[in-house]
């Protein structure tokens, strides 16, 4: 029997659905009746696995409806999907065909079915991208004031920064209230954070983004943040490897820690050493360094284990 994978392209009004291999396609309003009429349909055709786009947050509530309902949702990646439709020659673009393109994929590449955030974990992860939002607008209007000439307008952007650092401030509160109040993640938070380089951005971090942590392998969890090394080989020739894709917001994160650990981890440090005397260009080792706090990381999670020196 062949598989059923349906593909569901996300816009702010509606849902385009596309069956595979039946080629059926139709669309739903993106509401509650919409909703509730498209899990009817699916639930008549039982896929074994319905895709839909990360598209910036238009897909959280179909994502988590669909998965309310016990149907097997996966979000997959824009750019993969790009890549993918590219490969095949689909040049045109239309909601309906981006729809046919998600469910070909889901089809061809049988991405994991893994468990969505709950509403608590989801709201967390909100207010942490928030932050890192506003911080981000705060470097960027930094940059600008040290290049502006006119002190009326450096005026205006130290009165923006400080109103920017007020809600950062404010933010920083919510996000510890709700760690703090959660029995399992401030035990979560305080294991994490046991780590010499790993403070509460990085702890918060990966209890928002990286939910999975501790339940897969080193291998798996290094693939699904984007720390596992692709080789590049083609006969003779050899290339660098390089590491992409998975989950930006927490590689950042581990990097960072991985620079901090450079200074307060000796473990970590002696590890980055011994890869610089083996002739590893820093940057190579800073990254490996960023892979085994992962590890590490994952490790102490799955095992309910503080950090160790030795």
């Amino acid at each position: 029997m062949d598989m059923i994978a349906v593909g569901i392209d996300v816009s702010k009004d509606r849902l385009d659905v596309a069956v595979r291999p039946n080629g059926e396609v139709f669309a739903v309003e993106r509401k509650a009746t919409g909703l509730d009429e498209l899990i009817v349909r699916l639930r008549e055709l039982g896929p074994q696995l319905v895709a839909l786009e990360a598209t910036g947050g238009y897909e959280t509530i179909a994502a988590a409806a669909l998965a309310s309902a016990g149907l097997p949702v996966v979000i997959v990646n824009p750019a993969q999907v790009r890549a993918f439709a590219k490969a095949l020659g689909q040049r045109a673009k239309t909601d309906p065909i981006d729809a046919a393109v998600i469910a070909h994929f889901a089809e061809a590449t049988r991405p994991e079915v893994r468990p969505l955030p709950d509403e608590a974990t989801q709201m967390l992860a909100d207010l942490v991208a928030r932050r890192r939002q506003i911080v981000e607008m705060i470097v960027a209007e930094r940059q600008r004031e040290k290049r502006m000439t006119r002190p009326h307008l450096q005026a205006d952007i130290a009165r923006l920064i400080k109103t920017l650092e007020k809600e950062l401030s404010k933010l920083d509160r919510e996000i510890d209230d709700v760690v703090r109040g959660s029995p399992a993640w401030r035990e979560r938070e305080d294991l994490l954070a046991s780590v010499p380089s790993v403070g509460p951005v990085i702890a918060r971090t990966l209890i928002a983004d990286l939910p999975e942590l501790g339940t897969l392998s080193r291998r798996q969890v290094a693939a699904l943040v984007g720390l596992a090394p692709f080789t590049r080989q083609s006969g003779q020739w050899r290339g660098r490897s390089f590491i992409g894709g998975g989950r930006k917001t927490v590689r950042t994160v581990l990097f960072m820690g991985a620079v901090v650990a450079m200074r307060f981890n000796p473990v970590l440090r002696a590890f980055f050493l011994r890869l610089v005397d083996a002739g590893k260009p820093k940057m190579v080792a800073l990254i490996a360094v960023a892979r085994k706090l992962l590890t590490i990381l994952n490790a102490m999670v799955r095992d309910n284990r503080r950090w160790q020196n030795a």
